[in-house]
């Protein structure tokens, strides 16, 4: 299990997005289910044994795709970066994510990278392809605008401080005389226990910002690192229920404990929408009161 999964919040496309999503990529596959309770539907106003969540893998990276609403819908503020490693892989990439989606950035040469395009899919989902031999194949890609522009350098040390085994990669600042203020964060590379993101700010007036349609979920080992991530991410920014926050930068993260995807994935089915009932009864996550529910 990844240390952190982007979790994608659908209406009512999570199935549909994970079929499209793992039909493009090689060593991708899709995992465990979880379905609405009655408890569950009653808080969400959901169907009640409708799909809730699905687990899949692309190329090994693993995301969470959950039917939750219409409350929220992606934007390009966070958007997820594919290294291709052939023209052929980028040209159809391109061609797939563009059919009933909206290209951002032709599929050109950029001053940047050779051949690059950035692509709103069908679903709303943003992706940016590069081609490139480096790195992770998809790696999470923060775009700090508006009131969080200037932000990306700020964020990016604050969340290497935030985790083990984490370190700035490289990074590249504006110059006087280019587009963008001087000083602020044209790209950087970073990783978080291992997995590697991307930030960058940007200037223009963008009409978008962050979206709690795209969250983090931090898989935590136990209660103390439960209450460490709490704590210090939602320092700054604010709180909410099922153990979700958004951090003083507008991002936000799930901080869950391993256990819980253990809970939800088992052959239990009472057992876990016990644990879901207790779930949405708090705020920050405690280990010990889920357990006691799973149990009972």
């Amino acid at each position: 299990m990844q240390k952190i999964t982007p979790c994608l919040w659908y209406d009512d496309k999570a199935e549909e997005a994970v079929k499209f999503y793992t039909s493009l990529f090689k060593n991708s596959k899709i995992g465990g289910r979880t379905h609405y309770s009655e408890a569950g539907a009653k808080a969400s106003g959901r169907p009640a044994g409708s799909l809730m969540t699905l687990m899949f893998e692309l190329d090994g990276f693993e995301c969470m795709a959950m039917n939750a609403g219409p409350m929220f819908q992606f934007t390009p503020a966070i958007s997820f970066t594919v290294n291709c490693q052939t023209e052929e892989e980028i040209e159809t990439l391109y061609k797939k994510f563009a059919e009933g989606g909206k290209v951002l950035m032709e599929l050109a040469e950029y001053p940047f990278c050779e051949k690059f395009a950035w692509v709103e899919d069908k679903f709303g989902l943003s992706w940016q392809l590069g081609l490139t031999k480096r790195g992770q194949k998809i790696a999470p890609t923060l775009m700090f605008v508006g009131e969080h522009h200037k932000q990306a350098e700020q964020a990016m040390k604050f969340y290497v401080s935030q985790f083990a085994n984490s370190k700035v990669i490289g990074l590249k600042h504006y110059e006087a005389g280019e587009h963008e203020p001087e000083g602020t964060l044209k790209h950087a590379t970073f990783s978080l226990s291992g997995q590697e993101f991307m930030v960058l700010d940007s200037g223009y007036d963008h009409q978008f910002n962050f979206s709690l349609a795209i969250s983090f979920i931090v898989n935590c080992e136990d209660q103390a690192e439960i209450d460490k991530f709490w704590t210090e991410l939602s320092a700054g920014g604010n709180t909410n229920h099922c153990g979700w926050l958004m951090d003083k930068f507008g991002v936000s993260w799930q901080i869950v404990p391993k256990v819980f995807s253990q809970m939800m994935l088992g052959e239990n089915k009472k057992k876990a929408d016990q644990a879901i009932a207790a779930l949405y009864k708090m705020t920050k996550l405690d280990i010990a009161e889920l357990q006691k529910a799973y149990d009972q």
